[in-house]
């Protein structure tokens, strides 16, 4: 491998990006949340010499910089480097972004453009269990990626706007803006905490990055969508009256139209609807989104349309792994059929296997069901040192084609689009042989207005599934406030047995809307006030969650669920 390793952390990559790949350096990126032990474990595995962070992220590497040895070279993007970093004591050259700037202007160097086949990115995954593994992407993988999706998203120009608030240390915020840089897109950067002009870190009185930015394109994972079309939805029913019919009205006339009826909100009326209601929510992401992408995780169909009806965007899906460089499949421009990721990219080939235990087959009729398997010049090279777990996932066929073995379940529809519809791993088989699959009782059930998340246990020595829910707090306390429910704390709130039967009843509504079976139905539930988020190590950058993270950590709240 030609160059030297560098660390980036979930702030910066961008144009120092595009430099690093112009001189065949080779990227690691990885999560500034994963945690000390994990981040340790990538630098020294990498044998990083180089490691670029910002202010926040100095002070782990600090901490731990007694357990890495590679590391000579630290570069902060902030210029105020803390007095504890220097170079004293740690092995170490600091210097600030803004010096290293200044050296690339007075010494300039020629390109060493690398080659297809050589490695791009060593991308560390932030798994659900155990360390996270690092996935070598080469600079043929990125490409036959970013030139299939190219192909797909139309129009794509200079005249666009691009708003980055995904870390890019996740490969779907990585191959949106390299793709981004290739068109020659604008792109403003914000973060999740400043979306929008309700996000909690916007101060009073001033515009959130959609605001200001007024962006075209948008990428998103569905935790965040979700958060919108909450926010959409409690501020219409605090408001009331005129308002709150004339919102449901439009709704339910443009979703007629979606689902493809031709006595829905069509032609004037459409235009109507969007200038009296409609207009009011685009404002929220700047008013001027002509394309979402989704990606990282299902989408539920709720929030598909909602997307569709209230911001007047086309919203893609797209299916894809760190592993397959985030290329598998993307939704076409103009389909509005929901719980569909799309047919396959130019760039991949995707098929289905049996998988027996699971009872899935790829003769079931009406539609043929498996393990999704992609290929294609997009699957890239495998773990890195890691060539047991790599052996495992990646197999090589007769022909030369390289393909992985994604664990997830999916089934192809008649024209060729594909539908996830579960995961080997979230398949649990309980005490009477029922088998349970969490992810996909987890997705109905998070649509419950007062789930903020949600993850649903099912022990195999037992009958039935329990549940740890992370309860909305606008939503409970609403409902407390109208029930004229005294409590002292939030906390205090969702120990009420008062509180627990009602967000119980809101998921057996919900769990009965998706036609679950009645033992896919959490029996019990613990209400949890505190919110997971990354920095507390329960759910991903992505925001998924991390289930024996959150096993672990709720070991005797769950044993309680099931003793009681």
């Amino acid at each position: 491998m030609r160059g030297m390793n560098v660390l980036l952390s979930l702030l910066i990559l961008g144009k120092s990006g595009s430099l690093l790949c112009r001189r065949n350096v080779t990227v690691v990126t990885m999560y500034a949340s994963l945690g000390e032990e994990a981040i340790c474990h990538s630098l020294n595995e990498t044998e990083v010499t180089t490691v670029i962070c910002g202010k926040k992220e100095l002070k782990t590497l600090v901490n731990i910089s007694g357990q890495i040895d590679s590391v000579k070279r630290v570069i902060c993007m902030d210029d105020d480097i803390p007095s504890d970093a220097s170079s004293v004591g740690h092995g170490w050259t600091i210097i600030s972004f803004a010096d290293v700037k200044r050296l690339g202007k007075e010494n300039p160097v020629d390109a060493d453009l690398p080659l297809p086949a050589d490695v791009a990115v060593i991308m560390y995954t932030s798994g659900s269990t155990g360390l996270p593994k690092g996935v070598m992407m080469t600079h043929g993988n990125v490409l036959a990626t970013l030139s299939a999706v190219m192909t797909i998203v139309p129009k794509l120009g200079k005249k666009d706007v691009y708003l980055a608030y995904l870390p890019l240390a996740h490969i779907l915020e990585l191959a949106a803006e390299n793709l981004m840089a290739a068109v020659g897109i604008a792109i403003g950067y914000g973060s999740p905490l400043t979306l929008t002009d309700t996000s909690s870190k916007i101060k009073k009185g001033t515009k959130g990055d959609a605001t200001v930015l007024m962006p075209t394109l948008l990428a998103a994972v569905p935790a965040i969508l979700d958060r919108v079309r909450d926010g959409v939805f409690k501020k219409v029913n605090a408001a009331g009256g005129l308002s709150k019919k004339l919102f449901y009205l439009a709704y339910e006339r443009r979703l007629q139209a979606i689902n493809g009826s031709w006595f829905g909100a069509w032609g004037l009326e459409k235009a109507l609807w969007n200038f009296l209601v409609f207009s009011k929510v685009r404002a929220i992401l700047g008013g001027r989104i002509r394309f979402i992408l989704s990606g990282g995780a299902p989408l539920s169909g709720d929030t598909q349309q909602f997307i569709n009806i209230c911001l007047g965007a086309p919203i893609g899906q797209g299916y894809g792994l760190t592993e397959t460089c985030a290329g598998g499949t993307f939704s076409d421009f103009d389909d509005t059929s929901v719980g569909r990721v799309g047919p396959p990219l130019p760039c991949s080939f995707v098929k289905l296997i049996d998988w027996s235990e699971g009872g899935y087959l790829t003769n079931d009729s009406p539609m043929p069901r498996g393990e999704i398997v992609i290929g294609g010049p997009n699957v890239t090279l495998g773990y890195f040192k890691n060539e047991e777990k790599t052996n495992e996932s990646y197999k090589v066929d007769e022909k030369g084609m390289r393909w992985f073995y994604t664990g997830d379940i999916g089934r192809f529809h008649t024209d060729g689009c594909l539908e996830i519809i579960d995961r080997k791993k979230d398949i649990v088989k309980l005490q009477h042989g029922e088998y349970v699959s969490l992810g996909k009782v987890e997705a109905a059930l998070i649509v419950s207005p007062y789930v903020d998340n949600i993850m649903l246990h099912a022990d195999p020595f037992h009958s039935y599934c329990v549940a740890l829910v992370v309860t909305s707090q606008s939503t409970l306390e609403e409902w407390a406030s109208k029930q004229e429910i005294p409590y002292s704390s939030f906390s205090e709130l969702c120990s009420k047995e008062e509180s627990v039967k009602e967000v119980h009843a809101s998921l057996v509504k919900e769990a009965k809307k998706a036609r679950l079976e009645k033992f896919e139905i959490p029996a019990k539930i613990k209400l949890l006030s505190d919110p997971w988020t990354p920095e507390s190590g329960l759910v991903t950058a992505a925001l998924k969650i991390k289930r024996e993270v959150i096993k672990k950590t709720f070991q005797e709240e769950l044993v309680k669920l099931y003793s009681s």
